[in-house]
C-alpha cells in the first residue's frame, strides 16, 4: 500500500491489519454506501466478509480503493471508464490514465464541457451551480481543455 494511504490511518493498527468498512470510509473520505456500491462494479474489489456480513478490507483493497476514487472522482472518469483503465494495466494501477490506452467515451459527458466564449452560458454551470471562471482550474488546464474543445469542434464540423 502507498505511504499516502497509510498516512490516513492513524489507528495504531499496523499497515498490513485488516479496516472494517468504517475505518477506510473514515480514512479515504468516502462514504460506506460508496464503498459498498462500488464492490458490485468493480469485481476486483473484494473484501473479506466475516458472519453476519462484517466487512473487512486488506491493504490491497484499500488501495484499490484510493485508485478507484482518483479516477473517478479526481480525473473525471464514469465507472464504465474507470474499469476499462483498471483493466487497461493491471501492473500499475498508478499509471497516467489520460494516455492514448484509456478511451475518450470513459470521461465524464459533454455538457460539463466549457463554453465556446464568455459571451454563451457555460453548461458546467448548469452542473456545478458556478461558473467555469469562479471555479479554480490552473491557467495550464484551462489551456488544455480550450485546445481539446477546439479540436473536437474541428473533427465534428468534418
Amino acid at each position: 500500500m502507498s505511504a499516502g494511504i497509510d498516512a490516513k490511518f492513524n489507528d495504531g493498527k499496523a499497515d498490513g491489519a485488516l479496516r472494517t468498512i468504517g475505518e477506510v470510509s473514515s480514512a479515504l473520505g468516502i462514504k460506506t454506501h460508496v464503498l459498498r456500491y462500488w464492490e458490485q462494479q468493480f469485481p476486483s474489489l473484494q473484501p473479506l466478509k466475516r458472519s453476519g456480513g462484517r466487512r473487512y478490507y486488506r491493504p490491497e483493497d484499500v488501495a484499490l480503493i484510493g485508485t478507484i476514487d482518483r479516477l473517478v472522482n479526481h480525473e473525471g472518469y464514469t465507472l464504465k471508464g474507470a474499469k476499462q483503465a483498471l483493466k487497461g494495466d493491471k501492473t500499475d494501477p498508478s499509471r497516467d490514465p489520460s494516455s492514448a490506452r484509456a478511451p475518450a467515451d470513459t470521461r465524464l459527458p459533454a455538457d460539463t464541457r466549457l463554453p465556446a466564449d464568455k459571451g454563451q452560458p457555460a453548461q458546467a454551470e448548469a452542473v456545478t451551480g458556478q461558473s467555469v471562471e469562479d471555479q479554480a482550474v490552473p491557467p495550464d488546464v484551462m489551456i488544455q481543455l480550450r485546445s481539446i474543445r477546439d479540436r473536437l469542434a474541428k473533427a465534428l464540423e468534418t
